[in-house]
């Protein structure tokens, strides 16, 4: 299972400093982008992300404040010389950058990868603390 680790990763995000700024739960990528849903529920964030053809050890999945950073590398595995008649599936790497829409609680996120799906639930850090 992929491991969410929280990361200090300046430079990175610096450089999509600019892409976050003013957008609000929209993914941005370099490269090539897999296809990915986010959605809300009363409890969590979800970001589900369709990546067949990966192993869990081909991600890496980091949270720095508010923005979850999700980056691997897809190789074509066949090696034999092809002349392509259609050519839609994607290899090489890719980084995603989500901005969430709130705080979550790090010590409860999991993520798992299953049947080509990486799925990253990130419980809403409790706002609602008794005093």
């Amino acid at each position: 299972m992929p491991t969410v680790i929280r990361k200090s990763v300046a430079t990175l995000l610096e450089s999509r400093r600019e892409i976050l700024h003013a957008v609000s739960w929209q993914v941005r990528s370099n490269g090539w982008s897999p296809p990915t849903d986010e959605y809300e529920t009363e409890e969590s964030y979800v970001v589900r992300m369709e990546i067949a053809g990966m192993r869990e050890d081909d991600f890496e999945v980091s949270l720095e404040k508010n923005t979850l950073l999700i980056s691997g590398s897809r190789t074509d595995t066949a090696h034999e010389r092809r002349a392509y008649q259609q050519m839609e599936i994607q290899y090489g790497k890719f980084e995603t950058a989500i901005s969430l829409p709130g705080p979550v609680n790090i010590d409860l996120t999991r993520a798992e990868y299953k049947d080509g799906f990486l799925i990253i639930v990130l419980p809403k850090e409790n706002q609602n603390k008794v005093e």
